[in-house]
């Protein structure tokens, strides 16, 4: 199958889109990340004393949950597969959106896109031998030749 029906197969694809669309969002939340670092940033010492404080939270909490956790074990395995379900469900829903937003990254740049991908497509398929162009016929030369037909008669000699 040519490289240019393979390559068409897959931009029609489901998948494709998903990961265009994950793409997208990777790409949105990367620019976020500046503004995120300043505002961790200015909140330095605010989180320094935080976690100063987090090894006696973490103790009291302990304290509080141990009589709780016989409780929770008891009903883990429900809660487990109500968890995966959950889950399953929520990756489906991504899954979905990050198509959609594929969708719409693709058609908005879609001319562009399909320019360079049938580009690169037909760049990288090999090259097919062109058939040789037919040789130009000319019509025989015609000459004319004269030709003299000697005939020579054998003699046969007298006695």
């Amino acid at each position: 199958m040519p490289l240019t029906e393979e390559v068409r197969k897959l931009t029609d694809s489901k998948p494709f889109y998903a990961v265009a669309g994950a793409g997208d969002y990777a790409v949105e939340k990367l620019r976020e990340l500046p503004a995120q670092l300043k505002e961790l940033q200015s909140r330095r010492e605010e989180l320094r004393s935080t976690a100063q404080e987090l090894p006696e939270r973490a103790r009291k909490y302990a304290a509080g949950w141990q009589n709780k956790a016989e409780t929770y074990a008891k009903d883990l395995p429900e809660k487990a597969r109500e968890y995966a379900d959950a889950v399953a469900k929520k990756a489906a829903e991504l899954y979905d959106e990050f198509a959609t937003r594929g969708r719409k990254v693709v058609s908005r740049v879609s001319g562009e896109a399909a320019m360079e991908l049938e580009e690169v497509s037909e760049a990288a398929e090999p090259p097919v031998a062109a058939p040789a162009p037919p040789k130009a016929v000319t019509p025989p030369k015609t000459t004319t030749k004269t030709t003299t037909r000697t005939t020579t008669r054998r003699t046969t000699p007298k006695a």
